[in-house]
């Protein structure tokens, strides 16, 4: 199936997709910081790139889009150039396990928080966040 869009529609706005400092992420940052939450970096150097992390705590926190990432509720397969979709996804995905897998071989904690989760309750992806800094700070 071909695209409903030119190649410079298209280019256009796959461009305007974010992947730092997305809605879900400031929300997630505003809540911490109103909670008196210090100590967290952002654009930290980690493998995988983390969202948020806190470096003494050693908490890695991933904010993934639901497309971008195969939410297992929200995902969506495309329908123009699907090949190149479910590879490039897919791709995402084992990316992240093996991110996953080595931040934990390294000691840290990791936390994954879907686009969807923090968008309809970000109380409680914040209380998740607070209860695990909180273990490591007493």
């Amino acid at each position: 199936m071909s695209d409903v869009h030119t190649k410079k529609q298209r280019s256009y706005n796959m461009s305007m997709i974010r992947s730092k400092n997305t809605k879900p992420e400031i929300i997630l940052r505003k809540l911490l910081s109103a909670s008196g939450v210090k100590g967290y970096r952002i654009n930290y150097k980690l493998t995988g790139k983390p969202d948020i992390v806190f470096p003494r705590q050693k908490i890695a926190i991933f904010v993934d889009g639901c497309f971008w990432h195969m939410c297992p509720k929200c995902y969506i397969q495309p329908k123009s150039n699907p090949k190149f979709w479910i590879n490039k996804i897919k791709g995402n995905v084992k990316r992240d396990k093996k991110v996953k897998e080595l931040l934990k071989s390294e000691g840290w904690t990791i936390l994954r928080f879907w686009e969807h989760e923090v968008s309809k309750n970000p109380k409680k992806c914040h209380k998740s966040i607070i209860n695990k800094y909180s273990s490591f700070s007493t």
